[in-house]
């Protein structure tokens, strides 16, 4: 039976966990059940024996609360494992989070892990060794757009051709899948962690106000714009006034975040072009939302 039979539901028996492992967030879905955890990825360690105090949200909770006996760490760069042993125990929390196991003679479960298409062999192994490690029976791993196309419910199977992007934390997936393979993929380290940065650091130079990453991420998310909209959406945020040191309310709009953003979107256009195998496309952004790709068929 094939890898691919199993992950689309022809096999005779489906994957017990499958886990996107994230630069920001990690999930982890059940089978029957769907996604039963959504938590940053972050762990707290104690500062000397390095041993886990949490993992996820209340880890992240520390990381704002700024306590003085843990060290609060984020053990994966763009999409890679960067800290082995503290990825290694931030999956054996999230697992056992996930599906908890009473009695150690209980099966363990087979694992499929999401992994950056552009990741290097040595990468990918550390991925499998630390979930292997956390307490999997068996390990598989598939590259993100496949994982992202299988969800989207795309042909990944027939002979024509579908288009993924995945824009993640750490990383932008790009990749063009036939006949049950990726033919064509870029993977950039330009996603939502840098979009977080772009914005803190456009409002500071405008607006002269510093604000934290998590703030960033809530004016991204709620009125985060890469094209005109038909009304400016406005939110109000606070920060620390840059020149008095106390805290200051301001209101964004999204023309500014608009703006902020708009070189990292035209990179991220111009590889989905350059990712096309020689041909030529135009991205056609609409005010109501959505985007259209067209190619352009040369004479």
């Amino acid at each position: 039976m094939s890898f691919l039979s199993f992950l689309s539901g022809g096999g005779s028996a489906p994957f017990d966990m499958a886990i996107d492992l994230g630069t920001a967030n990690t999930l982890i879905a059940l089978s029957g059940e769907g996604i039963v955890l959504n938590e940053p990825s972050v762990v707290a360690l104690e500062k000397g024996s390095k041993r886990l105090v949490a993992a996820g949200h209340e880890a992240k909770e520390m990381l704002e609360g700024g306590s003085g006996n843990v060290t609060v760490e984020y053990p994966l760069h763009y999409g890679v494992i960067a800290d082995y042993e503290v990825a290694c125990a931030m999956l054996s929390a999230f697992m056992a989070k996930a599906a908890p196991r009473s009695a150690p003679w209980q099966p363990k479960p087979r694992v499929v892990v999401c992994v950056p298409c552009g990741a290097a062999p040595v990468d990918k192994r550390m991925v499998f060794d630390a979930t292997m490690r956390a307490g999997a029976k068996q390990v598989f791993l598939v590259e993100e757009p496949m994982a992202a196309a299988l969800g989207a419910d795309l042909p990944v199977s027939s002979a024509t051709a579908s288009m993924v992007m995945d824009i993640g934390g750490g990383t932008t997936e790009i990749a063009v899948i036939s006949q049950g393979g990726i033919v064509s993929s870029t993977s950039l380290r330009l996603a939502g962690n840098r979009m977080d940065e772009i914005i803190s650091q456009y409002l500071r130079n405008l607006l002269g106000v510093h604000i934290g990453g998590r703030t960033a991420e809530v004016i991204k998310i709620k009125i985060g714009s890469c094209f005109p909209r038909p009304e400016v959406d406005t939110l109000d945020v606070r920060g620390r006034n840059l020149v008095t040191g106390l805290p200051k309310t301001v209101t964004v709009t999204s023309e500014e975040t608009e703006e902020a953003l708009k070189e990292t979107t035209l990179q991220i256009v111009e590889a989905v072009r350059a990712d096309q195998g020689g041909r030529n496309w135009t991205v056609n952004f609409y005010p109501e939302g959505g985007v259209e790709m067209v190619e352009i068929l040369l004479g």
